[in-house]
């Protein structure tokens, strides 16, 4: 009544024509389509002439029934309050529109009210109506797509009792925290009653358009299940002038004095059960939500119908041959209100946009609204929140950042409502076939792989170099090991080749004191000298394979170690070829040609030079370099020199092995000589020792991991080097040092032929 006044007194808008209407009254779906029937069936005689729309019903049900109705006659149905999705539909409804947003709307802001909480496991109460089981069978739809599971749906029925009971146990059950109560007013009014009884806590309810706004909900016994309910309601609007106009209304028309007698609780006709109303009863003296007039929600849409179907007419009137003759600007030149109705594109005094979609839909926008119901049962709902499509994706529910949220079941957080926490890092989420998606295991990654995110699908193996942490959350460097001068086997070494080397210096210099008795030179001092440089060269060294590998030590330590040994080993051999060759000299009838130390110095330097020049060739094909071994351990990682080439690293040992046998051969053939030559017999034990030990040394070496590799080849090196010198010099050194006497040329040549020496 107001909009069309209104629309009346605006020149601008359908000038020279003035708006009516019929106001049809019913209760129950019949009546209320017996009066659609009637509105459009009117006489054409009448003055007041065929109706050019239709402007309801709040019901879903209603208004399908309805447009089926209307549609084959083009009459444009515009309802302000009937929300199911199905009327969406132009091939069943093709003449219906609408000013409140369609559920689907609703359907996908409640999905993302879910979402921005992470209420991932809910449950669903609705009505047997059509708007609530399409609604949530929408909604179930949509909740999957973001991997929100409803743990149950159940329908409530007003007069089934084992409905009402199996609701009960159910809320009571449940591990979710979160229910969605999608019902009608009248279904919400009765659930709540019905409830009372019995006393359910503990949940937070999430409710429909239809009954999140009012207030009359509110009681003490329903006081445990509204507290905190949030949902989204219709925007609300402040209409200018509408609300003098509510409050100064008087009982002037049939309709309004049916409400006046109803409001007022008196009677226009004399009667005994009622006051007699008067007429001047005072509307602002009564506080109702009638009287509430702060804000419009469901209002503001039959406000934008009554304009909208004014608007659509006005386009039709004005509209000739494609323009409008007043402007000249194109126009649809259409017959029909409903065509126009598609076209209409309008703002409202308060600001509101209107314009309907392809579907009939208008533009959404919902407000999301928290109940606060203080200590005396005072009920404030309160806007914390805005749903609107017209923003992009991903910004179109947003909370107001100074919202104050009251939470149901008296929870001073957020509600947790999921069926299962989500996976920690370190862990990975894998779906149980056999329940929802929501409801999935977490399995702990396996060794070596790790997750950095929460419910993350798949572990991810660390790199090469990298470890897990113990939370298995993050790759973390392995940590490096090599044979260290820190460690106490490094340590342990480097002292012994210390010792070696002070033992062989000791040797040498008890030797260079006393080169000149019998003993020294009756053994080749000149090849004794040269062995103990060498021996100390060799344990030398052994210092190279300690410490951190680097370009320059993993080429020295294999090269140095090859060229010492062969070194010493070639001393030994000349001096055990000394031994034979004066000892052959020595028999009857035998013209063997000496030795002479010319003949034993280059032997040395030729043997020498052979393994000179196999390692430069290795050298310069394929050196040794420092690498990072993997194998041994997952944990950690073994710095080491790799071979390079092993042909190089194995001919230079099988080199030395070789003179080694040989040096070895030759003595063990000299061992049986008088016992003034004794050195013979010596050395065959120290090249017995020697070839022990790096026999043992192979499969040790191969089968060693990690820094023992480099231990077990330092330890190679002491041992035999230890071997020659206590094998070769020890007994020379006692007979200097504590038989002297025997040091003589008298005791030597009363054993040894005139001229041997």
């Amino acid at each position: 009544m107001f909009t069309v006044e209104e629309i009346n007194r605006n020149s601008q808008l359908l000038p020279g024509v003035s708006l009516g209407y019929r106001i049809y009254s019913g209760c129950g779906s019949e009546n209320l389509i017996r009066a659609a029937i009637e509105a459009i069936s009117q006489d054409e005689s009448d003055c007041r002439g065929r109706i050019q729309a239709l402007l309801g019903h709040s019901s879903s049900g209603v208004s399908e029934d309805i447009n089926l109705l209307l549609s084959p006659l083009s009459i444009p149905q515009v309802s302000h309050l009937s929300t199911c999705a199905c009327l969406s539909d132009k091939t069943l409804y093709p003449t219906f529109f609408r000013t409140v947003p369609s559920d689907r709307f609703q359907v996908l802001g409640l999905v993302q009210l879910m979402k921005s909480f992470d209420w991932r496991w809910v449950g669903i109460i609705y009505s047997a109506t059509l708007y609530a089981d399409e609604g949530t069978t929408e909604f179930m739809v949509e909740a999957k797509k973001e991997n929100i599971c409803v743990e149950y749906r159940l329908v409530y029925k007003k007069t089934s009792r084992e409905t009402h009971e199996a609701i009960v146990k159910m809320l009571r059950e449940s591990s979710s925290k979160v229910v969605l109560l999608f019902m009608s007013l009248s279904y919400t009014k009765s659930f709540l009653s019905k409830m009372a009884a019995y006393n359910i806590s503990g949940k937070h309810w999430v409710g429909s358009e239809a009954w999140i706004t009012q207030q009359d909900l509110a009681s003490v016994e329903s006081r445990n299940i509204l507290q905190g309910a949030m949902g989204f309601a219709l925007p609300g609007a402040s209409i200018p002038g509408l609300d003098d106009f509510l409050l100064d209304l008087k009982p002037q028309s049939d309709i309004i004095k049916a409400f006046w007698e109803k409001f007022f609780d008196c009677s226009f006709s004399p009667s005994n059960t009622s006051t007699l109303c008067t007429g001047r009863e005072d509307l602002k003296a009564v506080s109702s939500d009638y009287t509430d007039v702060s804000h419009f929600r469901a209002t503001s849409n039959v406000y934008k119908a009554v304009y909208s179907v004014a608007y659509a007419l006005d386009a039709l009137l004005q509209c000739e041959n494609g323009a409008n003759p007043t402007t000249g600007s194109p126009c649809v030149n259409k017959s029909e209100v409903w065509e126009h109705l598609r076209y209409v594109n309008f703002t409202t005094q308060y600001g509101a946009k209107v314009f309907f979609d392809d579907n009939g839909d208008s533009m959404v926008q919902y407000d999301l609204v928290n109940w606060h119901i203080s200590d005396n049962d005072t009920v404030e709902i309160v806007n914390i929140g805005r749903y609107d499509t017209s923003f992009p994706e991903g910004r179109k529910f947003k909370l107001k950042e100074d919202a104050k949220i009251v939470w149901g079941g008296n929870s001073p957080k957020v509600p947790r409502s999921v069926c299962r926490e989500p996976c920690p890092p370190g862990t990975r989420k894998a779906i149980n076939k056999n329940k929802p998606i929501c409801c999935f295991d977490c399995f702990e990654c396996p060794e070596g792989t790790i997750s950095n995110q929460t419910d993350s699908p798949d572990c991810l193996t660390c790199p090469a170099e990298f470890w897990p942490n113990a939370e298995k959350d993050r790759c973390l460097p392995k940590p490096t090991e090599y044979l260290s001068y820190e460690e106490i086997m490094g340590a342990l070494l480097t002292g012994l080749s210390c010792v070696g080397v002070f033992l062989a210096f000791l040797t040498f210099l008890i030797f260079l004191k006393h080169k000149d008795t019998p003993i020294i030179k009756a053994n080749n001092s000149e090849l004794s000298f040269l062995l103990l440089i060498s021996l100390k060269l060799c344990f030398l060294c052994s210092l190279t394979f300690i410490g951190r590998p680097t370009e320059w030590s993993c080429m020295l330590r294999h090269t140095a170690f090859g060229i010492t040994f062969v070194l010493c080993i070639s001393c030994v051999l000349g001096k055990t070829v000394v031994v034979l060759m004066v000892f052959r000299a020595t028999l009857p009838g035998k013209n063997v040609k000496m030795f002479g130390p010319l003949q034993q110095r280059l032997g040395v330097l030729v043997l020498t030079l052979v393994q000179v020049l196999f390692c430069i060739i290795w050298l310069c094909t394929n050196p040794p370099f420092p690498a990072m071994n993997l194998k041994y351990y997952k944990e950690k990682i073994i710095l080491e020199c790799a071979l390079g080439s092993a042909i190089g690293f194995w001919g230079v040992l099988g080199y030395i092995g070789f003179l080694a046998l040989l040096c070895f051969l030759l003595a063990f053939l000299a061992r049986k000589l008088p016992d003034s030559f004794n050195e013979a017999k010596l050395i065959t034990f120290s090249m017995l020792i020697f070839c022990a030990v790096w026999i043992a040394f192979i499969p040790a070496y191969v089968s060693s991991p990690g820094k023992f590799t480099v231990a077990v080849e330092i330890f190679a090196i002491l041992a035999s080097s230890f071997g020659l010198l206590a094998c070769i010099f020890v007994p020379k050194c006692y007979i200097i040092i504590f038989r002297p006497e025997q040091n003589s040329k008298k005791h030597l040549m009363g054993r040894i032929p005139p001229k041997t020496l």
